[in-house]
């Protein structure tokens, strides 16, 4: 878990505002909106100075030990983890989405989001490989609203919480300990 999300910016003003940017800051970009993949290029947001800015990103570290990419950190085990603690640290991102997908253990996929709002934020960490940014999405312990589908769940925050989580180093252990609101289920 996670290991898909959903950007709509037909109907998230917050996501098409992120998109606008992103379009005016590159020409040329290969970002992706509809059910976002791994390996895909996608927005996140990120520290630039004492700002926080929209940016392109891969989704997923390169992963060293076997084939593919590592998409997920585990939020509780994340600083003990040589690959993520520096991140942690100096490179905390958020994901713009409008909602992630999980499927059961009968392949049935279902479409999780927030009820009262169009964008669901998940916390991440980006670094460099190579000169290409790519990111994590951190996970955590799956709360009720969906621990009969899948036992983890993305880190989400509250809109308020974003600037916490990118800016402020005190926010970060709350943040990463933090239960999750509940989540509407679409099937």
């Amino acid at each position: 878990m996670c290991g898909r999300y959903y950007v709509d910016d037909e109907t998230s003003r917050e996501i098409r505002k992120i998109l606008e940017q992103l379009d005016a800051k590159y020409e040329n970009n290969k970002r992706k909106s509809g059910e976002i993949f791994p390996t895909d290029t996608a927005p996140i947001l990120a520290a630039y100075g004492k700002n926080i800015e929209p940016e392109l990103s891969v989704w997923g570290f390169p992963n060293y030990y076997k084939k593919g990419v590592l998409i997920n950190a585990r939020a509780e085990s994340v600083l003990d983890k040589k690959t993520f603690r520096e991140s942690v640290f100096s490179r905390r991102c958020v994901i713009p989405s409008s909602g992630f997908y999980e499927w059961d253990r009968n392949k049935k996929k279902f479409l999780f989001k927030r009820e009262e709002s169009e964008t669901l934020y998940m916390a991440g960490l980006y670094n460099f490989f190579n000169e290409e940014c790519r990111f994590v999405i951190l996970t955590t312990q799956a709360n009720q609203s969906m621990n009969d589908i899948h036992d983890r769940m993305p880190v989400v925050l509250e809109k308020e919480e974003i600037e916490q989580w990118i800016m402020d180093n005190n926010s970060t252990s709350r943040i990463l300990n933090q239960v999750p609101p509940v989540l509407a289920r679409i099937s």
